[in-house]
């Protein structure tokens, strides 16, 4: 169940509103604007109840823009006549109304670039971008964004900076293949908001982070996150929405009664603050992880109440959710009647949402016809006799030819109809597939080169100024193979290096390949992480007692052990995509030598690593030296055993 970061969004839109105080009331504001004698004040009076009222009352907002956009007219006032038509398209895109936000966002944007208003400019090219992305035009949203986030440069807007980062993230977050995209965009928007101590743009940003990384499966991470807006977003309007990230988080790990006990807090925060639609969501989570636990009963009063709420908002999609809950429930409880009367009640909104267009459009044509047939019983009464015969065979005739012609439109739409629930089924198969063909590219590369490679069709190679390589190797691996039969070997290896994959994800290093025995994995690509020396040593100590346990096994079964050498450097690579049919993403240079050698010149049972890696990771690895060894092709090198972790 996904979170809805569209609330942030327009969050960060809607901040940008506010040009005005907000600590005064409406009725403080009201009481300026009757004492005001200078039209300016009354002006700015007007705007700011416009602006205060924007997210309880769009209507009201909207009525005082109007008021102040008159007034500022007819003193011939251009900023606060910008002003006013920047919120009475605020309160129109809160109103739904998309044409009219886009008039007069428009007209706003024209006066602020003749007025030199950049700050302005910048806001409503901003928000221009989040009515596109809201109706689903994500190359003008972004278009939109880009445009407005080189004005924020331009003038130093730190603020409008981070929140142009947040906005083109969530477009990019659209998209599976632009995760990476999104990731980079929203850690870029979250460290300009902690810079300037944004608490708004904070939480927007970082609820956010804990999707993409619970979609990722990084559960830890995404608790990271989740808490961070937590507090970002403490007593504030905002603040269910993390705490139900935060319980999804935990119901995806199993952890029950964690998240039970945040969705439970999400719920009473929305009940408190009166949000109607997060109450429902935090509802519908709440069944959710009942139903997981077999507690039917606690499932069935929360999708029950999720349903009263979502019905009266209306809010169709949670409406949606509570009614495959109850169905679900209702099945696992044995109630198969109530479960199919809930069944066909979700069955039916998506119906309804999905051929609505089409039933407006025949209900058009029925009223139509109505219309025309009793237009025609009319006529007939005020014409002679035998013109109304003459009339009346006329009007059986046409009557004849609607009724021909309607049944025909039926038939035609029909036809539409079933062509279109077919085309669904298709696009549900290829959407399918092309998640899975994603998924295999993103288990040969990594994200952002998976990314790169399906817009531009290529991955360009990039330089990294430092990078930690490990190599592993089996000392007398053709004597154990030779010992054993095919299948055993490549039993043998695939348990191996499946649990080294394991340990290197958990560190967040990249697998690069394996040659024969031979496993190869790197810290700091494709993305810059500063703790990668740390990591890949951790990494190698873990990958060394995983063979220690397996050969103890080995041992007590009366089998051969595999000893396994272990090397590190540290130092600066070329990383990029090799092939042409069988991509692979390869690293080059000295450095990847060097780690090779660091293996082969190492012992069994010990992580040797280079005087370059000893450096970086000596505070806090106790490593004993060994001197200089004579690396082939290399020369002599300083090398070092990691002994154990300096406490």
């Amino acid at each position: 169940m996904k979170l809805t970061k569209h609330l942030f969004f327009l969050l960060l839109i809607f901040i940008s509103f506010a040009g005005f105080s907000q600590d005064r009331t409406a009725d403080s504001l009201k009481m300026v604007l009757l004492a005001a004698k200078n039209d300016t004040i009354r002006v700015k009076a007007l705007l700011e109840l416009s602006s205060f009222y924007l997210d309880s009352s769009p209507e009201d907002a909207k009525s005082y823009g109007v008021q102040a956009l008159n007034l500022a007219q007819k003193i011939n006032y251009h900023p606060g006549r910008a002003l006013a038509l920047k919120f009475i398209g605020s309160a129109y895109y809160f109103l739904g109304n998309t044409p009219a936000t886009l008039e007069y966002y428009g007209q706003a944007l024209q006066i602020f670039d003749s007025l030199g208003d950049l700050i302005n400019k910048c806001i409503i090219l901003n928000n221009f971008g989040t009515v596109y992305y809201m109706n689903g035009t994500d190359d003008k949203a972004l278009d939109s964004y880009f445009k407005s986030l080189d004005i924020a440069e331009k003038i130093g807007d730190k603020a409008g900076i981070a929140t142009a980062y947040s906005n083109i993230a969530n477009v990019y977050h659209n998209k599976r293949a632009t995760t990476g995209k999104a990731l980079d965009f929203f850690l870029k928007a979250l460290h300009i908001s902690e810079d300037i101590g944004d608490k708004n743009i904070i939480g927007a940003v970082s609820v956010n982070l804990g999707e993409i990384y619970s979609g990722l499966n990084k559960e830890d991470s995404a608790l990271l996150y989740y808490y961070k807006s937590v507090v970002a977003y403490s007593n504030t309007i905002n603040l269910p929405v993390p705490l139900r990230g935060i319980g999804l988080v935990y119901a995806k790990k199993g952890d029950f009664k964690n998240a039970i006990q945040y969705n439970e807090q999400s719920y009473q925060m929305a009940r408190k603050l009166d949000s109607k639609l997060a109450m429902t969501q935090s509802l519908v989570a709440l069944g959710n992880v009942y139903i997981k636990t077999g507690d039917f009963e606690s499932a069935l009063s929360s999708y029950q109440e999720a349903d009263s709420i979502a019905s009266i908002i209306p809010a169709y999609k949670e409406l949606d959710s509570a009614y495959a809950g109850l169905a679900a429930t209702y099945s696992k409880m044995g109630d198969f009647g109530n479960a199919y009367k809930y069944q066909k009640l979700f069955s039916s909104i998506s119906d309804t949402l999905n051929n609505q267009t089409l039933a407006d459009k025949l209900t058009s044509l029925q009223r139509n016809f109505e219309i025309q047939t009793r237009q025609n019983e009319i006529n007939l009464l005020t014409k002679d006799k035998k013109l109304q015969e003459l009339e009346l065979r006329s009007q059986k005739t046409q009557k004849y030819f609607i009724t021909a012609a309607l049944v025909l439109i039926f038939i035609i739409a029909f036809g539409i109809y079933r062509n279109y629930r077919s085309k669904v089924k298709t696009n549900i198969i290829l959407d399918r597939q092309k998640a899975e063909i994603e998924g295999l590219l993103l288990n040969i590369l990594p994200s952002e080169v998976a990314a790169e490679l399906q817009q531009n069709g290529q991955a360009t190679p990039r330089y990294f100024e430092k990078v930690s390589v490990l190599f592993t190797d089996f000392k007398g691996f053709t004597l154990i193979a030779d010992s054993l039969s095919p299948q055993q070997v490549v039993s043998e290896l695939n348990a191996c290096f499946k649990a080294f994959d394991d340990i290197i994800e958990k560190y967040n290093l990249e697998k690069i390949k394996t040659i024969g025995d031979s496993y190869m994995c790197a810290g700091g690509i494709p993305t810059e992480d500063d703790g990668h020396p740390l990591k890949i040593i951790k990494a190698g100590l873990e990958i060394r007692d995983w063979m220690n346990e397996m050969n103890q096994k080995r041992e007590e079964m009366g089998q051969a052990i595999w000893e396994l050498r272990i090397g590190i450097h540290v130092g600066p690579v070329v990383a990029g995509v090799v092939g042409k049919k069988k991509y692979a993403y390869d690293i080059w240079g000295s450095t990847v030598n060097i780690a090779s050698r660091m293996e082969s010149n190492g012992h069994p049972g010990l992580v040797n690593i280079s005087a370059a890696a000893y450096d970086l990771v000596k505070d806090h690895y106790l490593c004993i030296y060994r001197g200089k060894v004579m690396a082939k092709n290399i020369g002599e090198i300083d090398m070092y055993f990691v002994d154990k972790q300096i406490v």
